[in-house]
């Protein structure tokens, strides 16, 4: 490959924090929210103009899959706060994302908790000395600068400072290091709520006057994409529709992340077309809007002093250094090879409701201190990721990061010598959590 010499230069250090958060989506939220509130100086940086990553920027349909914090449970009753109406009309489980309004709920509880928001900025380098890192050197507007931090939490989903800074991981399926693929979101109008159908998952193969629904997906969509996933929406005659499908795709490389989100835009028209022909209620309907942020399910998997197996989620496993509790979802592995369930996965058949824990040790990554990690990029396997990596899952995970890093700074030690005791002390005190001997 050919390269160029950058010539050595002075970067200005613009800010000093005590928590610096890389990534604003649910985890990124979680982790800035919950150590603002204890008093710890924190910023969270985002490469977006907006806070939410995927719950937002990425148009997400809805919060699926469930975790017993307050902390979520605040999201779900402030927005109902917004929206008294919001939970008749749309789904008695309160799951259903407005986006514009969920963007504001996230800017307004931060800024309430006293942190600093930094937009539009990404970060581009770990800060490393000795194995410790020191901050991140980011790059915006203002051009190249960097932010030191006392502590510094990766909740970018790839875990791109984690993976510069040198922690070890390995990326994709264990046996062939493929990934999930990609979808971007897109939301259509003109929808007639009351013929239309709503197939939720993969083993919703409703039954449409053409024959079945996820059959003539199959069928009449191109590959890679053909299943058929509609949401509603909080607005009247609005869907969104989870329906576009890249596979094969590496997301940490910019190339291939930017074919995908092409490919994918291509893919809306014959899906608008499919849902034209052969769905009820979407005989007129138009697409008015798609996410900005494309939706990567899988990437890198990190060595962290512990690693979460898709057996302690089926056996609802305790571990003494849990600091998420209550975690519950089922196996969402989509399908590697083209559209639908992955012969792995399992939805409909999941049979383990009482949820599970996750431990602290999943968020301290091997090799690097006072760096922690949460969202999908924490210690898991793959099947296992496909379980914690939704958003109320994530949130939790980053709330347990914030309360560790504070508690470090306070003591005057490295996150990876805090005692999980501590943070559950302070989710099952601060945030209503429900120990998990009594779920």
């Amino acid at each position: 490959m050919k390269t160029i010499v950058e010539e050595k230069r002075e970067i200005p250090v613009v800010s000093e924090v005590d928590v610096l958060v890389l990534g604003s989506g649910p985890a990124g939220f979680g982790a800035a929210i919950s150590a603002g509130r204890q008093g710890a100086k924190t910023m969270i940086v985002e490469q977006f103009g907006d806070i939410g990553g995927v719950s937002t920027t990425g148009l997400m349909s809805h919060w699926t899959g469930r975790c017993d914090s307050g902390l979520y449970n605040e999201i779900l009753d402030r927005t109902m706060a917004v929206r008294p109406d919001f939970e008749i009309k749309v789904n008695k489980g309160k799951t259903y994302i407005n986006p514009e309004e969920l963007k504001n709920l996230y800017i307004d509880m931060l800024q309430e908790a006293g942190v600093e928001i930094l937009l539009y900025t990404m970060a581009c380098e770990a800060i490393v000395e000795n194995d410790v890192i020191k901050g991140v050197i980011v790059e915006n507007k203002s051009g190249r600068t960097a932010i030191l931090a006392k502590v510094v939490i990766d909740c970018t989903g790839d875990g791109d400072i984690a993976a510069r800074a040198g922690v070890p991981f390995y990326k994709g399926r264990e046996s062939d290091h493929k990934m999930q693929p990609l979808t971007l979101m897109f939301k259509v109008g003109g929808v007639d709520l009351d013929r239309a159908v709503f197939p939720g998952s993969f083993e919703s193969n409703i039954e449409i006057p053409a024959g079945k629904i996820q059959d003539l997906a199959k069928e009449h969509i191109p590959h890679p994409a053909g299943h058929a996933l509609l949401y509603k929406a909080s607005l009247p005659g609005v869907v969104t529709c989870n329906m576009t499908n890249i596979i094969n795709v590496d997301a940490t490389d910019a190339k291939q992340l930017s074919d995908a989100h092409i490919k994918c835009r291509k893919q809306m028209k014959p899906i608008v077309e499919f849902l034209h022909k052969f769905v009820p209620g979407f005989e007129e309907c138009y697409i008015i809007s798609a996410g900005s942020l494309i939706g990567i399910r899988e990437t890198r998997h990190f060595e962290g002093e512990k690693t979460l197996q898709a057996e302690d989620i089926l056996t609802a496993k305790v571990f003494d250094d849990w600091v998420v509790s209550g975690a519950w979802f089922n196996f969402d592995v989509h399908s590697l090879s083209g559209a639908g369930l992955d012969e792995t996965g399992c939805q409909h058949g999941y049979q383990q409701n009482k949820g599970y824990t996750i431990p602290y040790g999943c968020l301290v990554p091997k090799k690097i201190d006072n760096l922690l990690l949460a969202g999908r990029n924490i210690s898991g396997t793959h099947l296992a990721h496909s379980n914690y990596r939704v958003m109320p899952i994530c949130v939790d995970m980053g709330l347990a990061a914030g309360i560790a890093a504070k508690l470090a700074i306070d003591s005057g030690i490295t996150v990876r010598e805090v005692n999980a005791k501590d943070i559950q002390n302070i989710v099952l005190d601060k945030y209503n959590c429900v120990h998990p001997e009594e779920l």
